[in-house]
């Protein structure tokens, strides 16, 4: 008679332990909303991050003398995508499957990392004064070309395979089976 009240309220507990413990039973249930709201969350979601050095040279040639500048200038550039952008019509749910429409990546942020960016030579003429703003126009157009060069290499296709991939890890997390992740095309608003 022990043994089987002990069996009894074993099974008892063993039916009732997810309750006491909160856990969900029977399946999930994701709504758009609730996806959107976390989705949103994430605001910015920068995947890429590329450093690149340029080599810039500015020069203003007078007939009474010549100013030049060398600076080599250290860029990074981030891009990635923005998720506040994602709207409750981009998001599909059927049972164990999402399909989230985004927007396309886009650089998020180009700067000179100050601490390596620097004026490797500098010559003034001789009948010259040196122009502050050499250096200045000198960043500007490092800042530019940098920011080409990260294009040109392909830092939006990487930011958008890196977003794809993250965000599938994610959607795996939340328990969805089938993940389906497409990107608008620029301009495409």
């Amino acid at each position: 008679l022990l043994f089987l009240s002990v069996f009894i309220a074993g099974l008892w507990i063993g039916f009732r332990y997810k309750a006491w413990l909160g856990i969900q039973e029977g399946p999930r249930i994701h709504t758009n909303a609730a996806i959107l709201q976390q989705v949103q969350a994430l605001a910015q979601l920068v995947t890429v991050r590329y450093v690149l050095e340029k080599v810039v040279v500015v020069e203003d040639v007078k007939w009474y003398g010549q100013n030049r500048l060398l600076l080599l200038a250290h860029g990074v550039v981030k891009a990635g995508v923005d998720l506040a952008k994602v709207q409750p019509d981009d998001i599909e749910i059927q049972g164990n499957r999402i399909l989230v429409r985004l927007p396309a990546p886009r650089v998020t942020d180009a700067y000179l990392d100050e601490a390596q960016t620097r004026v490797i030579d500098r010559e003034t003429g001789l009948l010259r004064q040196f122009d502050k703003e050499m250096e200045q126009m000198g960043r500007q157009t490092a800042l530019r070309e940098i920011r080409l060069a990260a294009h040109e290499a392909g830092i939006l296709r990487d930011a958008e395979e890196q977003a794809r991939q993250q965000l599938t890890r994610l959607f795996e997390a939340a328990g969805f089976r089938e993940v389906t992740i497409r990107f608008q095309r620029p301009g495409a608003d």
